[in-house]
């Protein structure tokens, strides 16, 4: 079984809730970004010990949030020694627009992952884009870089879609997956 890590930002739940569910999925350790940016203690180490690494933040003004953005940027260390080439990688991303410029979040990790010399896996899940779709279907918001979610902003984490963390919860499946596989 592949060793896989969530790393997250959450500013009001959602996210955390999301991150729940890929982690569910992937039988994925969770790691919260605090308020203030900062990690766990041992963070840096269950990182380059993980076969695959999934990030994830709210879109905040179309990118990620400054927390996350403060680990990423504390990322150089393991990028200089190349420390997490060949990792399986992933993202996820949520925001109260249905658009909301997540987009941007999911090529920001893309990026990241890419520039840490790994491997990204999009959702492999398809989408509907019929009349009969409802918004409770998988992957209703149709991503293929990496799962996204959309609540109200007025709705608490509770109140997510159930798609999206169904669609969150197969990701988490997929990535772990494709990191066994890659482990050989």
């Amino acid at each position: 079984m592949a060793k896989v890590v969530v790393i997250y930002h959450s500013g009001y739940g959602h996210t955390q809730r999301f991150a729940q569910s890929v982690a569910q999925g992937a039988s994925a350790q969770l790691i919260a970004i605090d308020a203030d940016g900062n990690l766990p203690e041992g963070t840096w180490e269950t990182l380059a010990a993980a076969d695959a690494i999934i990030f994830g933040s709210p879109t905040y003004m179309g990118s990620v949030s400054w927390q996350f953005k403060k680990f990423a940027d504390a990322s150089s260390k393991p990028w200089y020694t190349q420390a997490w080439k060949d990792k399986v990688f992933g993202g996820f991303t949520a925001s109260a627009n249905v658009n909301g410029d997540k987009f941007s979040t999911l090529h920001y990790f893309m990026t990241l992952a890419m520039q840490h010399g790994g491997i990204w896996a999009g959702t492999g899940i398809i989408y509907n884009n019929t009349k009969a779709s409802q918004r409770t279907d998988i992957n209703y918001l149709a991503s293929s870089g990496g799962p996204i979610a959309q609540t109200p902003g007025d709705a608490g984490a509770d109140e997510m879609n159930t798609g999206d963390l169904e669609t969150g919860r197969q990701y988490g499946e997929r990535v772990a997956a494709l990191a066994a596989k890659f482990r050989g």
